[in-house]
């Protein structure tokens, strides 16, 4: 099958990318390439540095699934410079699918976000409670899903909802939950936990990857939009977590940031998915990173002081 991954050399698409390709599947990664390149030259791969804004420079012809991951990631880094992050992440990915309509495309897998539902008391958040963005990622976010979901009568289309990513990739992040405490308590023999009440859903970097596999494998799926979380549990208890495997000390203080999200993922474990890693994995696996030396700390692992660098903020 012939895969067109957006945002391919990311922290996800990276990962992702790869995985494809060891399935057999001939995959086309546009991507900006803002944080490097860490993709390995394969004979099934296509590997293009470009922006998604540019739609005539993205080949289609041939392409039968186009998972969408390409955007500008996280409320600090929107932002910076909300214009920007508007044309990439609406604008775009508006082209993008009217693109794909018209070259035939029969599946767009959109990689949304869990935060679009805002601040919510609900214990259990479904896709079929009301969005309320709180900030311009978030409205990117949902405005894109209804822009998309506007062609599932052309297409399929899923609208995947991810929690917070954790674990390890080759274009690593150490400005996600998870990934950022473990980090923390390795190097600095201290966690820094501001406010740490907030509640975050998580999900392993591999069962991300595994949840657009199974869209892959099951184009039939109904159109529309699927939770993807699991362990909902506070900042703090991350941080506890992590103090469990690393001799580190937690320290609290206060935060005024309000965010928390508790997602349920039934329907999508509804189509058979099955969760099968979770944080504690993740932070094992960042552990024994750094125990082999190869966890290495970069600018280009933080997205705000990388787009900063890059000149990107407005």
């Amino acid at each position: 099958m012939k895969i067109l991954v957006t945002g391919g050399c990311g922290y996800v698409g990276t990962v992702l990318t790869e995985t494809l390709l060891k399935e057999g599947h001939q995959v086309i990664s546009f991507d900006t390439q803002w944080f490097g390149n860490h993709l390995t030259a394969h004979p099934n791969l296509v590997n293009i540095n470009g922006d998604i804004r540019n739609i005539d420079s993205i080949p289609f012809k041939g392409v039968e699934v186009i998972i969408h991951l390409a955007n500008i990631a996280n409320d600090p880094a929107v932002e910076l410079n909300p214009t920007l992050s508007w044309e990439v992440n609406v604008l775009a990915a508006q082209q993008l699918a009217d693109r794909a309509v018209r070259f035939g495309v029969k599946q767009f897998i959109y990689a949304s976000s869990g935060s679009v539902y805002g601040v919510k008391d609900e214990p259990q958040v479904t896709e079929d409670l009301p969005l309320v963005p709180i900030s311009v990622y978030n409205k990117t976010k949902m405005v894109a899903e209804r822009v998309l979901l506007s062609y599932q009568d052309q297409m399929q289309v899923h609208c995947i909802r991810p929690a917070t990513v954790c674990g390890v990739s080759p274009r690593m992040r150490l400005d996600v939950s998870v990934n950022m405490l473990s980090f923390q308590a390795l190097k600095n023999k201290k966690i820094t936990v501001y406010g740490g009440d907030q509640t975050r859903p998580n999900i392993h970097m591999k069962d991300m990857i595994r949840v657009y596999q199974h869209f892959i494998q099951n184009p039939s799926i109904v159109s529309g939009c699927y939770n993807a979380g699991f362990e909902n549990i506070s900042i703090l208890e991350i941080s506890e977590r992590v103090k469990k495997k690393v001799n580190a000390e937690v320290i609290v203080s206060e935060s005024n940031d309000p965010r928390s999200y508790r997602q349920n993922s039934d329907k999508l474990l509804a189509t058979g998915f099955k969760q099968q890693y979770g944080v504690d994995d993740a932070i094992d696996e960042i552990i024994e990173l750094h125990k082999s030396g190869k966890l290495i700390e970069t600018d280009q692992c933080f997205t705000v002081k990388w787009m900063k660098y890059l000149n990107l903020a407005q």
